[in-house]
C-alpha cells in the first residue's frame, strides 16, 4: 500500500489558499500541551506529523508493523523518506477531542497534516472558502462538544509565523533543560558551573587516586546523572589539566537512560606520576543535543563521490615526509595532540606505516632532546689535535680530487691481485727517508700516509 501525498502539499508553490485550510489545534504530550497549527489537505492521504517535532516535545512514537514509502500524485517518492513509526496523542481543535493516530515522517514545510483519514472518520462540514470548520456528527454533538461546533481558520502567513515562535520557544513554555544529579556517597560534590554562561560543568573526584606515567586509571566521582530526553553527556578535558600536566581523558558518553555511576578515565601522557586527589575537578561536563534515528534496511544505498574507500581515505593527496631534529622531535613528542613515532616502509605491501614509540625509542628522544652540539676538540684525543683538519667537517665528508696516472685502480674481484704500480716518483731525500721509516719504524705519519 502506498502514501500518497499529493503535490498540492508543496505549499511555497501554492497561489490558491482555497486548496488548503489552517487551523490551531492543542496536542497531549507526555510532558506537556503543545499548541502549533496544523494544515488540513484533502490531497493528503494520510494523516502526518513531523519527526523532529515529536522528538523536541517528547511526543511517544511506535514502531511501525510495516515500513511504507510515501510518494507523490505522479509516482515520484518523496523526500519525506519511509515510515517507520506512528504517533497517538490526544489532539483539541476548539472543543473537539480525539486520539488521533499520526505517521511520523520528515515534513519540509508543517509541523502537523491532517488527511483523508482524518476528514472520513471526523467528517466535519468545511467552507473553504470561509475557513470555517463545522463538526455535527452524532459523536461530537453528544459526547466531546461543550462550546461552539466551529472551529475557524487562520491566514497562513500567521500560522507559520505562529509556528516559528512555537519551535524556537518564544511562545510556548520553556523545556526543562536542567541535568538531573544523584549522589551515591553523601560525601561527593556536584558538578558546578564556572561561570553563569559557561558550556560546561566542572565534575569533581570523589577519591585520591595516583595516575602512573604513561599509565591510565578510572576514577570515580560518587555521582549518577540523567541528561534531557533528547541530549546526551560527553566529558571533556579541563585545559589546565591538559596543557600543564598533559592528562588526557578517554572519550565517554553519557546517555539519558543510563543511571550508573560516572567513572572517568585519566590518561597520563607524561613522565610523571599525577596525584588526583578526594575533591580535585578533573573534567568536564558538556551537555549536546542528539537526533533520535533509527537504521532500517535498504537494497541499495545512493551514489557518492567518495565510494568504498575507507581509513584514511580522505585528504591523501601529496604526502611528504620532511627531516625533523631530535630536540624537535622531543619538543612535539610531549604534546598531547601529537602522535610521534617511526616510519616503516614495507617493499612488499608497497606503504608507509607509522609503529607507536617503546620504550628504548622513548629514551632516546629524552637524551637527545638536551644534547648540546660538541666541540671538534672534545671529540678528538688530545694526540691527534695537530691534525683537527682532516676530521674536519670538510674533510671527512669528500674524497680528494682524482688524479688520473696516480691513482689505483682495485678491482673488487675474486682472484684478482693488487696492482702493481709506483705510487709516486720520489727523489733522493725521499726514498732515504722512506727506507729509514721502514727499516727503523715510524712513530708518526704524515697527512699524505694518513689518508
Amino acid at each position: 500500500m502506498k502514501n500518497l501525498y499529493a503535490t498540492l502539499n508543496h505549499t511555497e508553490a501554492l497561489n490558491n489558499e482555497n486548496d488548503h485550510i489552517m487551523v490551531a489545534i492543542r496536542l497531549h504530550g507526555t510532558r506537556r500541551q503543545i499548541t502549533i497549527n496544523t494544515m488540513i489537505d484533502s490531497g493528503a492521504t494520510a494523516d502526518f506529523i513531523d519527526k523532529g517535532f515529536c522528538s523536541k516535545y517528547n511526543i511517544r512514537t511506535t514502531q511501525a508493523k510495516t515500513i511504507r514509502e510515501v510518494y507523490l500524485a505522479d509516482g515520484r517518492p518523496t523526500a519525506m523518506g519511509p515510515i517507520t513509526h506512528t504517533a497517538k496523542v490526544p489532539m483539541d481543535m476548539g472543543s473537539h477531542r480525539e486520539l488521533a493516530i499520526f505517521q511520523v515522517a520528515k515534513l519540509p514545510n508543517h509541523e502537523v497534516i491532517l488527511g483523508m483519514p482524518w476528514l472520513k472518520q471526523q467528517s466535519p462540514r468545511i467552507a473553504w472558502g470561509q475557513g470555517k470548520i463545522t463538526f455535527e456528527s452524532e459523536r461530537c454533538t453528544t459526547w466531546c462538544l461543550k462550546e461552539s461546533p466551529t472551529v475557524y481558520a487562520i491566514p497562513e502567513d500567521e500560522a507559520r509565523e505562529e509556528n516559528l515562535k512555537v519551535e524556537s520557544g518564544v511562545a510556548q513554555c520553556k523545556k526543562d533543560q536542567r541535568v538531573k544529579v544523584k549522589k551515591l556517597d553523601l560525601q561527593a560534590k556536584n558538578p558546578t558551573r564556572g561561570s553563569v554562561q559557561a558550556a560546561r560543568q566542572n565534575l569533581y573526584a570523589n577519591e585520591s587516586k595516583t595516575i602512573p606515567a604513561r599509565g591510565q586509571e578510572v576514577v570515580r566521582t560518587g555521582i549518577t546523572i540523567t541528561p534531557p530526553r533528547g541530549t546526551y553527556g560527553r566529558l571533556a578535558p579541563r585545559r589546565r589539566m591538559a596543557v600543564k600536566n598533559q592528562i588526557a581523558v578517554n572519550a565517554v558518553v553519557i546517555d539519558s537512560d543510563y543511571t550508573g555511576e560516572i567513572k572517568v578515565g585519566l590518561v597520563n601522557m607524561g613522565n610523571q606520576d599525577y596525584q588526583v586527589k578526594n575533591g580535585n575537578r578533573m573534567r568536564q561536563l558538556i551537555t549536546e543535543t542528539i537526533v533520535e534515528s533509527d537504521c532500517y534496511e535498504v537494497g541499495t544505498l545512493a551514489e557518492t563521490k567518495r565510494g568504498q574507500p575507507g581509513f584514511g581515505s580522505t585528504g591523501t593527496s601529496n604526502t611528504q615526509i620532511c627531516e625533523i631534529s631530535a630536540r624537535a622531535c622531543g619538543k612535539f613528542y610531549r604534546r598531547p595532540e601529537t602522535t610521534t613515532g617511526i616510519l616503516k616502509y614495507s617493499k612488499k605491501e608497497g606503504r608507509i606505516s607509522l609503529e607507536s614509540v617503546n620504550i628504548s625509542t622513548e629514551l632516546a628522544i629524552k637524551s637527545g632532546k638536551y644534547q648540546k652540539q660538541r666541540k671538534l676538540e672534545e671529540m678528538v684525543l688530545q694526540e691527534y689535535h695537530e691534525y683537527l683538519d682532516v676530521f674536519a667537517e670538510g674533510e671527512k665528508t669528500k674524497l680528494p680530487p682524482h688524479r688520473t696516472g696516480v691513482d689505483l685502480e682495485i678491482k673488487l674481484e675474486e682472484g684478482a691481485g693488487l696492482p702493481i704500480k709506483k705510487l709516486y716518483a720520489l727523489s733522493q731525500d725521499e726514498l732515504i727517508e722512506l727506507w729509514s721509516y721502514i727499516t727503523k719504524g715510524g712513530e708518526r705519519m704524515n697527512k699524505r700516509n694518513l689518508l
